[in-house]
């Protein structure tokens, strides 16, 4: 004869093992949100770092907070090798190069902004930060562009308060995942390098186009064809972003 033994436990020994195992089960999906990508559109503050790895489109950007003289070059180089770029801006250089802002958006580059002044969110409190946005907006309004959404924040420098703001504001918060640092001026060679080497589909690319990037229009000479012929396709940060499954990094 086969005998079956049953475990019995007392009552508050079998909640203690359910609670526990819900406690643990918690900490895992959290650990696996935390560890992984998620859509843009998630309720989540999120920052767009790259787009569908799917799909051989990349996104160049630039950043522009002063200067007037290297932009000329880039968006000579752009327009040879026939590549649309998106250019993030601040408020205030906006506001001393409006001309060099209407031939940026008459060549068909995207706009995106970069807060009012170019300083650290990070290093403001948040009311400042909010004072910063709201007045970037004004500024680009009176200048005739007043549907610039795409927001990357000085620096690259953000926290979940300042998504969140962001958010609030109606702000698509871009960052990137590629970057050779041209504005420390590392050399042509260096920045080719980097950015052949380590661009894959989806990617969002860093560059400069202020005064301080003195190599930068000279690498792209060889970036812009060398890419195409990788088969990549350059498209708009707004294209990236509107492709399906494209990826956004959970502030945490």
């Amino acid at each position: 004869m086969q005998h079956f033994y049953v475990w019995r436990l007392p009552r508050w020994k079998r909640w203690f093992i359910v609670v526990l195992f819900a406690f643990f089960a918690a900490i895992f999906i959290w650990l696996e949100r935390d560890g992984t990508f998620s859509v843009f559109s998630t309720d989540e503050p999120a920052v767009l770092s790259k787009g569908n790895a799917d799909e051989n489109s990349i996104a160049l950007t630039f950043n522009i907070s002063w200067g007037e003289e290297k932009v000329y070059d880039i968006l000579k180089q752009l327009d040879q090798h026939d590549v649309q770029a998106t250019f993030f801006v601040s408020g205030e250089w906006a506001e001393r190069h409006p001309s060099i802002l209407e031939k940026i958006v008459e060549n068909k580059h995207e706009l995106g902004m970069l807060g009012y002044r170019y300083k650290s969110y990070l290093d403001q409190d948040i009311n400042e930060v909010r004072k910063d946005l709201l007045h970037a907006i004004e500024v680009f309004k009176k200048l005739g562009y007043k549907d610039v959404r795409l927001l990357r924040t000085p620096s690259g420098h953000f926290n979940k308060e300042i998504i969140t703001l962001a958010k609030e504001l109606n702000f698509n918060v871009i960052h990137w995942n590629i970057n050779p640092n041209d504005w420390k001026n590392p050399g042509s060679t260096a920045i080719i390098n980097t950015v052949m080497d380590k661009t894959s589909n989806g990617d969002i690319i860093l560059l400069h186009a202020s005064d301080s990037a003195k190599q930068t229009a000279k690498s792209l000479d060889t970036i812009l064809p060398g890419l195409k012929t990788k088969g990549f396709a350059f498209v708009s940060i707004t294209e990236l972003m509107n492709q399906a499954h494209a990826q956004a990094e959970l502030v945490e």
